[in-house]
This record gives structure tokens, sequence and C-alpha cells, in this order.
């Protein structure tokens, strides 16, 4: 099948959705994305990233119809199933491994890789079918596709490793067949579709008619505000219209989602502690409505007005009138069974998000790049709040862009870096990479603790072999070659451990700030040559994995891998 047929699977925090294109690598058509809600009055580019599963851990369903059948259970059913949403976030910060389990919204557990591959799983099948239905009832699957998954950029390598080996589970490829699945980083999918659109093609807040410059040189910062992380990345256009990134991506857990916290601990300081606990424990699925309604007025710079839902109302009166709950609060009023709340409060709920936002933009701007526009996408982006307050920090320095359906510009972005993934040319490496090398002992050099000794001589064991600085540019698809020699004569097995820190030239792999984080084995059978023998390893650091192959010349035996950073459990 053609390589220019290419699903693009955005997996979002809040919410979920794919694009495709069937037409040739050269064609200029725009990404077919599908539409979700339409049975529930909805027509959105994304569904909720939820999942319903059984008292069994059996799969129910996914997306809006998984939200929704919640919301319609009782207290007994909801306690019994299992709801998960806003499960992408397990992954961020967190030490992995793949018998790691995350709790559903009642606070029961099931396994992380379980849940994920479900969903992936879903959207996978979802779009097949919705294909074929574009496609006059033509068949496809999953293997006459080049699957494109968009991660965060600020995500660690295991995170990006966990996404692969969920969609692997999925059936979105094979083990052997993973070349086809293409990892995207957010920002920079959502910087390859902006590129091109047209002035119209950007909100215009204060009336000015900007697009995103193309020229050679020009440097913009992305800042791609999800529902759980704010991605932020640099880019610089070069001759051709290929990107440069200038700065490692950075960025925070402040997205959306925070948003929606801060609104939660008001409604728990109105309610207070323990009926607002009895609440969130009885009905997590009446829960789930609420902050769903949320989500909706939180996009409009303007006073809000959400329903009371009724078990909570209920709860309420048993103790007291409701209209004493928010004579202690400001910012909130009853009234007839809704809850009033005022444009300052509204807006004290984005308060710490766009204020970490600001703070790593400027962080950004003093490094002396010549940045001309700040590129806000994402659906967090949508929140006039959040949008204006941006413009208003940083007008004076560079013009602020926001396209229309900033939703939509991660998943079409992601379909056009699936046909040309060479857009994105150079890259900056996050940290430093080595493996952990023997050298011929020097008293001179070596520390004496770390002397050891074969058949060959004295040696210095646990030497940091620097493969990639910190900040340095790689390629997209430069492959460095190292060769190596056994330190044994009769060595019959070689095991390449890879290290990663944010220091630029440490000396041993057990100093402080080095972390391990994988290896690659491979057999060395013919030992006639003895330590003459040469082991190859070819590593590429500038696409959006690390992937390493060791050769034993020899023997030709080889390793080959996406370098395992997952712990064992």
């Amino acid at each position: 099948m053609s390589d220019s047929f290419i699903i693009a699977i955005d997996f979002g925090t809040a919410y979920s959705g794919y694009a495709f294109s069937v037409s040739p690598r050269e064609a200029q058509t725009e990404p077919i994305l599908k539409t979700w809600g339409k049975k529930y009055g909805f027509d959105t580019p994304k569904t909720p990233t939820c999942i319903l599963f059984n008292e069994k851990e059996e799969f129910i369903t996914f997306g809006y119809d998984a939200k929704m059948a919640y919301c319609k259970m009782g207290k007994t059913e909801s306690q019994e199933k299992y709801f998960f949403e806003n499960f992408k976030m397990s992954l961020y910060g967190t030490q992995l491994d793949r018998n790691m389990m995350i709790p559903a919204a009642n606070g029961k557990s099931m396994n992380a890789l379980k849940v994920f591959t479900a969903a992936l799983r879903f959207l996978k099948e979802d779009a097949l079918d919705t294909i074929s239905a574009h496609t006059s009832g033509r068949q496809y699957i999953a293997s006459d596709f080049t699957w494109v998954l968009t991660v965060p950029a600020i995500w660690d390598v295991a995170a990006k490793q966990f996404m692969r080996e969920a969609a692997t589970e999925a059936g979105i490829v094979t083990n052997e067949s993973a070349n086809r699945l293409v990892i995207a980083l957010e920002p920079e999918a959502a910087s390859v579709w902006s590129k091109k659109l047209p002035v119209d093609g950007f909100i215009a807040d204060n009336q000015n008619k900007d697009t995103l410059e193309q020229a050679p040189g020009t440097q913009y910062i992305v800042v791609d505000c999800g529902g759980g992380t704010v991605d932020i990345s640099v880019h610089e256009v070069l001759y051709g219209g290929a990107l440069k990134q200038l700065h490692k991506a950075c960025g925070n857990n402040m997205g959306g989602q925070t948003v929606d916290e801060k609104f939660k601990d008001f409604l728990k300081e109105i309610f207070l502690d323990d009926l607002w606990d009895e609440y969130e424990k009885s009905y997590p699925s009446e829960l789930q409505r609420i902050m769903y309604d949320f989500t909706v007025v939180k996009q409009v710079d303007d006073d809000a007005t959400i329903l009371c839902p009724f078990n909570l109302a209920e709860l309420a009166r048993k103790r007291q009138n409701i209209d004493m709950y928010f004579k202690q609060v400001q910012g909130a009023s009853w009234e007839d069974g809704e809850i009033k709340i005022s444009r300052e409060k509204m807006k004290s709920f984005f308060a710490e998000s766009v204020g970490k936002i600001t703070n790593n933009l400027r962080e950004i701007l003093k490094k002396g790049f010549e940045i001309q526009y700040i590129l806000l996408v994402g659906g967090y982006a949508s929140s006039d709040v959040l949008r204006r307050y941006i413009t208003n920090q940083f007008t004076a320095q560079c013009k602020v862009l926001c396209p229309y359906r900033a939703q939509e510009a991660i998943l079409k972005g992601a379909v056009m870096f699936g046909k040309t993934p060479e857009v994105v040319a150079i890259r900056k490496s996050a940290f430093t990479y080595g493996i952990d090398v023997w050298q011929i002992f020097d008293e001179s050099i070596h520390k004496k603790e770390k002397k050891t000794s074969n058949n060959d001589g004295l040696w210095c064991r646990d030497i940091f072999r620097k493969l990639v600085e910190i900040g340095e540019d790689v390629g997209w698809d430069e492959t460095r070659e190292h060769i190596f020699h056994p330190v044994d004569a009769n060595q019959t097995f070689v095991n390449f451990a890879f290290y990663r820190t944010e220091r630029e030239n440490p000396m041993y792999v057990d100093e402080w700030g080095l972390e391990a984080v994988g290896s690659v084995d491979v057999s060395m059978p013919l030992t006639e040559r003895g330590r003459n023998r040469k082991i190859k390893l070819e590593i590429k650091f500038g696409s959006t994995e690390i992937q390493a192959t060791v050769t034993d010349v020899d023997s030709k035996c080889t390793g080959r891998t996406n370098i395992d950073f997952m712990t064992k459990a």
C-alpha cells in the first residue's frame, strides 16, 4: 500500500481524535478529520479521552459514549464499573513500568498498559471503519497505513516508549512493522500545520491581519496548550521551508486540567470538605456532568452560570439552607438551582496556569533569540482568558497568533508530518547521552577504586563515553557510528548500557546526575581474533525516539532496539 496513506492519532489528556489522508504525498489536499458526538448534539473534531470497562475489566466504550454512559449510572453501578478520564497524565513525570496501575474515577485500579491499549485499539478500528465509509466501502487493514501518534515534546522517552508499546498491543503495528508507526511531537505537528495557514486562518483578537512568516530565518515559539501539559518549542524556518529546533522542549503540567481542578477546589470550599468528599465518593458519574459543563463555560472570558447537580443540592440541603454556603465565599452566588460565578473569580482559576506559562516564555525570550511570533495551539488555547493574557504580556515583544480551531492544528499537522518527517530537519538533544565502557587504567587520571583486571591487563570500569551532548544539534535522519572492541579476548557477549544526564562532561556513570536508561545486548560467538574484533554501534538521536543498533562485525550478530527506557517492575 502507498506510503502516502496516513492515519494520525492525537491522544490527548482531555480529548482525542484522528485525521487521515489517502491522497498522494505530493497532493496538497487537506487532511480529513472525523467529527464526534452528533447523537448528543455535539460536532467536535475530538472526543473526550474517557474509557469505560465493565466489572470484569472488559472494554465497553470510549469517548462521548463512555462519558454519557457513566454520567447516567446510579451509585451502585458506577461503583462497579471502571471509568477513566485524564489518564494520559499518569505517564507524566512518573517512573514507568509495564505493571503500573492507574486509578479509575471510583478509586478502583487497572493496569495502565491495558487501559491505553484498549483506547488506541478503539481509535484504530474506528479510523479504519471511517475511511472505508469515505472510500465507497473499500476495506482497509492497519498495515495499509503509516500511523502517526502524537505525544508531548516534554514527555520523558519512557512515556513515548510506553505509547509505542500500547500501539503495538492495540494492533496498530507489529514488532516487524514498527517503522510504520511514527511518534510525532505535538508542538512540532502544530507548527507544521500553522506554518501553511493564510491570514484568515488566525484569530484576530486585536484586529491584526498577521500570519506566520515563512521566510528563512523566521524564529517563533510554539506553545501547545493541552488539557494536561503545556508544551513549548522554539523553531526557525530554514531554506526550503524545513524547521530547525532552537531550544530543547520545555513546559509544565499546567494545562487546561489545572483550571478544572481550581474550579473543583472552589466547589469544595463552598460546600465544605466533608460534604464534598461524600458527594465525590457517592456520585462520581454526576460529578462528571458538572465538570463537563465547566469545560464549556471556561472558554469565555465572562461571568459563568452552572446548573447544580441534583444530589449535590440534596446533600447540602440536609445540613443547612443552600444560601448559607455562599455567604462564606466571594465570587459566587446561588440562584434558583444554579451556581453563579463572577468573571473575576473565573479568571482566578487560570492564574497559576497562565503565570507558569508566562514564566516559561520569559525564560526563552531571555536567551537572545530573535523571536517574531508566539504561536498558541491546542484545545486550551481556545480559552479567551489564556489567549488574551498571553497577548497582553508579550504583544510589545512579538506577535501572538492562534489558529481558528486551534484544537485541530496538531491532528492536521501530524498527517503532514507523517508524509514528510524531514520537515523538522534539526532537533536539539534534550540530554547528554553516553554508554558505560572500560578504558585501560591510568593512575594519573582514574580513581583507584575503579581499577579492575582480567587476562588482558588493568582496566578502569564505569567510564562514561559520551555519544551526544545536551543542546547539540542532531539531524532528523542522522545516524552516528562508533566502533568499540572487546575488553576480553574470549568475550562472547557484550552489553551496551546507556546513560543520560543534563551535565556536559561527566567522567563516570555512577556520578551525581546520571541515570541509567536502557541497554542493548549482542552475541559475539567468534573469538578467534581476540580483542582485535570490532563492535559497531549505530545510534540515531535526531528522530522523536532514540534507536540503537549494535553489530558484532565478525559474526554479523545484531542487537537492534528502540532503547528500553522503562524500568523493570
